[in-house]
C-alpha cells in the first residue's frame, strides 16, 4: 500500500512505547526452544519474531521464513541439532538470493547433515537433525554476526560445547556480545578472548527463567532522526531503554549528539531532546552498527550536511542491496551519493524535492528511514506495510506524535 506523508510538525513533548528488540527476541526464542523453562517478557511483535515462534511451534516438514534473514540463520543451526527431524528451510525469492554457505559449511564441519535443494550456497536447504560431536570450528571474522550467533546459541547443547575461532578482524562485536550476554543471563558459561569464543556445555539449572527484552534500538533510530530534523526544544520519550544496552545500535545516543540530539536516561526510558542546530560534516565507521546507516544518511541529507560512512560491506546482502537503494532514492530527492562495496559518501545538499515516491525494495528500513523527511517536505512511501517485518506499529506511532499520513 502506498501512503503519502504530508509536511508535518512533531507534537512536543511526545511519548512512544516500542516493543522488544527483534535481535534480542529472536535469540531468546531460540534459547527458549532449547530450554523451554524460559519465559520472555516484552517480546518483539515483528514479523521476524512471529515467524520464529511459528517455526518452533509447528511440527512441519516445510518451514518458510519469508524475508526473515535472522530466522534463516538461527533456524539453520537449530534444526541441525534437533535429532530425528527432517526439515526443508526456505524463504522468499530474495531470501533465496542471500548466501547461507558460510554457516552451512561450519555446521557440516561440526557434523551436521545439510543439503542444498536448488542452488549451491543458497536456500532452500534440507536439514536432517542429528547429534553434533565435534567441538571446534572456524569462521571468517568479517562475516555477518548472525552466522556467528547462530553457532553460539546452539553451542551449550553440544556434548562438549564449542570453541569458535574468528579468522581476521572482527566486525560485529556488539552483536556477538549481545548473544554471549543473553547466554550468561541464563547461566551458560562463555569466554571471548582475542579471536576465540568458547561456549561451555550446559545441563544444569537455569540462573534466570524470566527474561525481559529491551526495546529495539534500531526502531529508536527513526525517532532520533525525527528529533534531529525538528525545532530546538522538541522532546520525544521512548520507553524500555537503558544506557548499558546489549544492542550495538545503542551507539545512536552518541552519534546523534552530532545532530543536536541529547539523550537522557531514567526509569528505563530515554528522553530525546533537540538542543542545537550547529552541524558539521559527519564521518563515521559503522562496522559495529551497519543497520542504522539508512537512518543516518537520510538525517544528514535532510540537514544539508556532507556524510561519509564506512564499514558497510554487509549492507549489500540484506533485504536488498541497501547501498544501491540509498543512492537511488536520495538521488531521486535531489541528492548526490557515491558508493563502494563498503562505503557511502553523501554530498551536502540544500534541495529536497517534494512528493517523491520512495521505493522500499521489500526492505522495512528503507520505508522507516525516509519517513522523517516529512518534517521537511511531503513524501510518498511505496509498499508501506513492509514495516511489519520489524515494527508493525510504526505508522500509528508516527501519527500519534503529529505526522499527517494519507492512506
Amino acid at each position: 500500500m502506498k501512503i503519502t506523508l504530508k509536511k508535518s510538525i512533531v507534537n512536543t513533548p511526545s511519548t512512544v512505547s516500542i516493543t522488544g528488540s527483534k535481535s534480542e527476541s529472536n535469540r531468546l526464542l531460540l534459547l527458549q526452544a532449547l530450554y523451554p523453562e524460559i519465559k520472555i517478557e516484552n517480546l518483539s511483535n515483528s514479523d521476524d519474531s512471529q515467524l520464529m515462534q511459528k517455526a518452533f511451534s509447528e511440527n512441519s516438514h516445510l518451514v518458510d521464513i519469508h524475508h526473515a534473514g535472522t530466522a534463516m540463520r538461527f533456524l539453520t543451526a537449530y534444526f541441525s541439532i534437533k535429532e530425528n527431524s527432517e526439515v526443508i528451510l526456505t524463504g522468499s525469492s530474495r531470501m533465496q538470493e542471500r548466501p547461507i554457505k558460510i554457516l552451512v559449511d561450519a555446521l557440516k564441519f561440526l557434523g551436521a547433515e545439510i543439503e542444498y535443494v536448488e542452488n549451491e550456497g543458497y536456500p532452500p536447504i534440507k536439514i536432517t537433525g542429528k547429534k553434533l560431536t565435534k567441538t571446534k570450528a572456524t569462521l571468517k571474522a568479517n562475516v555477518s554476526s548472525q552466522y556467528i550467533s547462530a553457532l553460539l546459541l546452539i553451542a551449550s547443547k553440544l556434548e562438549n560445547g564449542l570453541e569458535l575461532t574468528l579468522d581476521g578482524e572482527i566486525t560485529s562485536i556488539p552483536y556477538i556480545n549481545m548473544t554471549l550476554g543473553l547466554l550468561n543471563q541464563i547461566g551458560i558459561k562463555t569466554s571471548f578472548e582475542k579471536n576465540t569464543i568458547r561456549v561451555y556445555p550446559f545441563n544444569g539449572n537455569l540462573k534466570s527463567k524470566i527474561l525481559h527484552v529491551e526495546s529495539d534500538w534500531s526502531s529508536a533510530s527513526y525517532f532520533y532522526s525525527i528529533v534531529a530534523l525538528s525545532e530546538i526544544g522538541t522532546e520525544i520519550t521512548l520507553s524500555h531503554y537503558k544506557a548499558d544496552s546489549l544492542q550495538g545500535d545503542s551507539v545512536l545516543a552518541e552519534i546523534y549528539i552530532s545532530f543536536g540530539v541529547q539523550s537522557t536516561f531514567s526509569e528505563n526510558k530515554v528522553k530525546l531532546k533537540k538542543v542545537s542546530h550547529n552541524f558539521s560534516n559527519f564521518t563515521y565507521n559503522l562496522i559495529k552498527a551497519p543497520d542504522i546507516a539508512q537512518t543516518i544518511v537520510v538525517t544528514c541529507f535532510a540537514l544539508g550536511i556532507e556524510c561519509y560512512l564506512t564499514g558497510l560491506h554487509t549492507l549489500k546482502i540484506k533485504e536488498t542491496d541497501r547501498l544501491y537503494a540509498l543512492k537511488t532514492e536520495i538521488e531521486k530527492l535531489g541528492g548526490i551519493v557515491e558508493i563502494t562495496d563498503h562505503s557511502l559518501h553523501l554530498m551536502a545538499s540544500t534541495v529536497i524535492k517534494e512528493y517523491v515516491s520512495i521505493t522500499t525494495y521489500n526492505d522495512h528500513r528503507m520505508a522507516m528511514a525516509f519517513a522523517p523527511l516529512a518534517l521537511k517536505v511531503p513524501i510518498i512511501i511505496e509498499d508501506s506495510q513492509v514495516v511489519s517485518k520489524s515494527y508493525p506499529d510504526y505508522w500509528n506511532d508516527l501519527e500519534s506524535i503529529g505526522f499527517k499520513i494519507e492512506k
